[in-house]
């Protein structure tokens, strides 16, 4: 639970706190970001892309996106702080990591935080949106040494040359679980540390509060419609953040 300010409305601090607190474990306590890191954040346009956006920039991060989409690249073009870089890779004539390295003039960038990633060659991808991810070997290239790979691929598998790559690049790799902190009792204790050191959802709603969140959210959805709403976002056909309005 945490107090919703007066300046916020309802369904932006429905639609905002989730996503907000998914960024907030990726990019402090996953990956410690800081001013001057570099951050690239695939599906920018996204509802976690968005806030993960966001928050990088307010820590004082470079952020590079991706867009799967015309719409999405504009959207990340009209943000409030503009990210420094939007490759667009919705006609798959894009190589994203030779545009990540030539932002970086060949260093390589400090944070990924994926979509997902294409585990297998084109030609056994069958979903057209799945086309569009990066390729395993493409993040293990464009991240820099010491750099975090924060990744939501649950099923991630990574063979010999991936793991030596990494180990040259003295890189990791985390496992971004939106559930991580109730699975654990040992870790419940630390994450109340953290609220209570660094309280983090109330700096949420205060950042909310403040405009340096802006969430994208579709229209509220009657309750009515709770069912049609869970099976378009089960089908990851949404692009907005679904909030279902009592």
């Amino acid at each position: 639970l945490v107090r919703k300010p007066e300046k916020v409305c309802w369904v932006e601090a429905a639609g905002t706190v989730r996503d907000g607190l998914r960024a907030y474990t990726a990019l402090h306590y996953l990956s410690h970001v800081s001013p001057g890191k570099t951050v690239l954040v695939m599906d920018g346009a996204s509802p976690f892309g968005t806030i993960a956006i966001q928050l990088a920039q307010h820590r004082g991060a470079k952020v590079i996106s991706t867009a799967y989409s015309l719409e999405d690249k504009q959207y990340l073009e009209r943000l409030r702080l503009p990210v420094a870089r939007v490759i667009d890779v919705s006609n798959g004539k894009i190589d994203v990591a030779e545009s990540c390295l030539e932002e970086t003039g060949g260093l390589g960038v400090d944070i990924v935080i994926d979509a997902g990633v294409k585990l297998y060659s084109a030609e056994d991808e069958s979903a057209s949106r799945s086309q569009l991810l990066p390729h395993k070997h493409d993040i293990i290239t464009l991240l820099g040494v010491g750099g975090h790979w924060i990744t939501t691929e649950k099923n991630l598998q990574l063979d010999p040359p991936d793991s030596h790559s990494l180990f040259l690049k003295g890189a990791t790799v985390s496992f971004l679980n939106d559930e991580i902190w109730n699975l654990s009792n040992a870790q419940q204790g630390k994450y109340l540390y953290i609220l209570l050191m660094i309280p983090i959802l109330e700096d949420i709603m205060e950042k909310l509060s403040s405009n340096i969140f802006r969430p994208q959210l579709d229209e509220p959805i009657p309750l009515y419609e709770a069912r049609v709403s869970m099976e378009i976002v089960q089908k990851n056909q949404a692009r907005k953040r679904q909030v279902i309005q009592f």
